[in-house]
């Protein structure tokens, strides 16, 4: 067998006893006790200098993958043990750091696969060591078999999650994600285990050898510079990789129309017929039975100054009930799982939000900053999962269709993610929500809640009530079916929004002519759109499965916090399945091009 630390050449048995005979038949006796121990003069074991430069560097990457990695699974629906970590767990913009460790991980893997061909040192890993598990081997030996074990553990997970990875980036969700996690936790095992076993093997000698360089012993049919050579092979396969991810990202082509199609949520007109649709897989959101993905259609035409996109998505609900309120013996609550945190995924409208960026940087275009506190000298975002904001002063047009809250009365809102805001004085005391660069452009909307949040109640008990209904059997019929389960789907043409004409301010006598049980919506809608905030119309609809939304602007609205629909944007989207703020995700950006 191959000694895994000096390469000599070592028996399966163990070497006679003192006093007993030796190979040639020789006796051998023991020194006598007043006799003086030789000391050891031998050398720590070394490691030859390509190793130790390719183990560390692929340490450096492991960890930061890990870390980035752990960072974002934290921020799932139910984590826990990614949450474990929290203190040491990096914070900001994660998703950079996160793709390129993973790229760099993967050409180090080449890399070391070749280093260990070219200089011959493939007995390493050899399966063949493992035979000495059935042998009467002594402990080290044995060590060194689970050690090789050890190592092709981990070559399998970091396959898995190399391929996982790859997919969980082209936009594939369900399984892969699942997949994913486990072979980084069985990587984060190894870690441990892989010191631990060294350790045993040899003491503390082992783990330092990594520190102490020696030349590589020549071999016959060496390569003659096999570190020089593996580290090209690493570059290669890293440009490769990142050639052939910007290579292939798609193209949002914006056909040319004689006229504007009707805005009805319907993809009937001529117009969506000559416009080339482009597909786009998102995944990771919360809720869309139990999977969290969604894949979206994209469409764009362009009349004159004016631009329209039609987006189709998957989503098994029409779900509009944003917050409703119910009448129990105690007075009014507002339905919710966790509103107190800005975090509601059960009572909440359906959503979907584009947004449009100047760079394809990853993250959504730098926007997306993970952790607690990502602003450590501003306020933190209620759920602690993070902020969207940008760093370097440029600005993201985001647009967002909200069910309830007039996306079914033809309005989509204008926003925006730009420079952090400064914290107001309830945001600063903990007390408002701060949204950091995430912000509606200038002007109004026409919907406000119909409720107030009593003074300490986090919202789990009564809430006090803005408006009442007129008539509140109409207001009932208006919502068609009150099914209250966060699953079901609402009737079409049902409204879970009131109007002020038809609401009266809460008073207590009309709140008497209201029984216990009623429903009423928690989404009022008063007043109008006006400003850079009133830039778009839309018009969406439901139907087997799927929504569909039309949204026409003008190419250059002329605001401050608009982008000019022109070629080179980037297109990012996210879906929203009856729940505030965890949408899905959207790694690869779509280019907005123009004929």
């Amino acid at each position: 067998m191959t000694d895994q630390v000096t390469d000599r050449t070592i028996e399966v048995t163990s070497s006679p006893a003192p006093g007993q005979s030796g190979r040639d038949g020789s006796s051998k006796s023991a020194p006598p006790n007043n006799a003086a121990r030789p000391r050891d003069r031998a050398p720590g074991v070394r490691s030859d200098i390509g190793t130790i430069v390719l183990h560390w560097t692929l340490v450096v990457a492991i960890f930061v993958s890990l870390l980035t990695g752990l960072r974002l699974s934290s921020d799932a629906e139910g984590a826990w043990f990614s949450t474990l970590f929290e203190p040491i767990l990096p914070q900001g913009e994660i998703w950079t750091w996160h793709y390129v460790s993973a790229i760099f991980v993967l050409a180090l893997i080449f890399a070391y696969a070749a280093y260990m061909s070219l200089a011959r040192l493939k007995r390493r890993v050899s399966s063949k060591k493992i035979v000495v598990l059935t042998l009467p081997a002594n402990t080290r030996l044995r060590l060194a078999a689970v050690n090789v074990i050890a190592y092709w553990v981990l070559f399998a997970a970091v396959l898995t999650l190399t391929v996982t990875g790859v997919l969980l980036y082209l936009g594939h969700g369900g399984l892969w994600i699942t997949a994913h996690y486990v072979s980084a936790l069985v990587v984060l095992t190894y870690i441990g285990a892989h010191v631990i076993l060294h350790y045993a093997y040899g003491g503390l000698s082992q783990l330092l050898r990594l520190f102490r360089p020696q030349k590589l012993r020549r071999f016959p049919g060496m390569a003659t510079h096999p570190l020089a050579l593996s580290l090209l092979v690493g570059a290669v396969v890293l440009a490769a990789a990142v050639t052939i991810d910007f290579g292939t990202r798609g193209d949002l082509t914006v056909a040319r129309a004689d006229a504007l199609p009707e805005l009805d949520g319907e993809l009937s007109e001529t117009a969506w017929a000559n416009a080339r649709p482009v597909f786009v897989r998102t995944h990771q959101g919360s809720n869309l039975d139990g999977a969290g993905t969604s894949t979206v259609e994209i469409r764009a035409v362009q009349v004159g100054d004016k631009i329209a996109f039609a987006f189709r998505w998957q989503d098994a609900t029409r779900s509009l009930k944003r917050h409703p309120l119910i009448k129990r013996e105690d007075g009014w609550h507002m339905l919710n799982n966790r509103a107190d945190i800005s975090d509601e995924t059960a009572y909440y409208e359906d959503k979907f939000s584009v947004a449009f960026s100047r760079t394809d940087t990853f993250g959504g275009g730098g926007s997306t900053h993970m952790g607690s506190k990502p602003l450590g000298n501003k306020p933190a975002a209620f759920h602690d999962r993070g902020l969207h904001y940008t760093t370097d002063g440029s600005l993201l047009d985001v647009w967002q269709w909200k069910a309830s809250r007039g996306g079914m009365l033809g309005r989509v809102d204008d926003m925006h993610f730009s420079t952090p805001l400064a914290p107001n004085e309830a945001q600063a005391k903990g007390k408002g929500r701060y949204s950091a660069g995430y912000s509606a452009d200038e002007g109004t909307s026409f919907y406000v809640y119909n409720y107030m949040k009593k003074s300490g109640s986090d919202y789990l008990g009564t809430v006090d009530v803005r408006r009442l209904p007129i008539d509140h059997q109409k207001t009932a019929a208006r919502m068609g079916t009150v099914d209250l389960s966060v699953e079901a789907t609402d009737d079409e043409g049902s409204a879970w929004w009131m109007f002020e004409a038809d609401s009266v301010p809460y008073s207590p006598e009309k709140d008497a002519e209201i029984p216990v049980g009623a429903v009423i919506p928690g989404v009022l809608i008063q007043g109008e759109y006006s400003g850079s905030r009133a830039d778009l119309l839309g018009g969406s609809k439901w139907r087997d499965g799927y929504w569909t939304l039309e949204v026409i602007r003008d190419m250059d609205t002329g605001h401050a916090q608009d982008l000019a629909m022109k070629t080179g944007l980037y297109v990012w989207l996210a879906v929203f399945d009856h729940n505030q703020t965890r949408h899905t995700r959207h790694s690869r950006p779509v280019r907005l091009t123009f004929n």
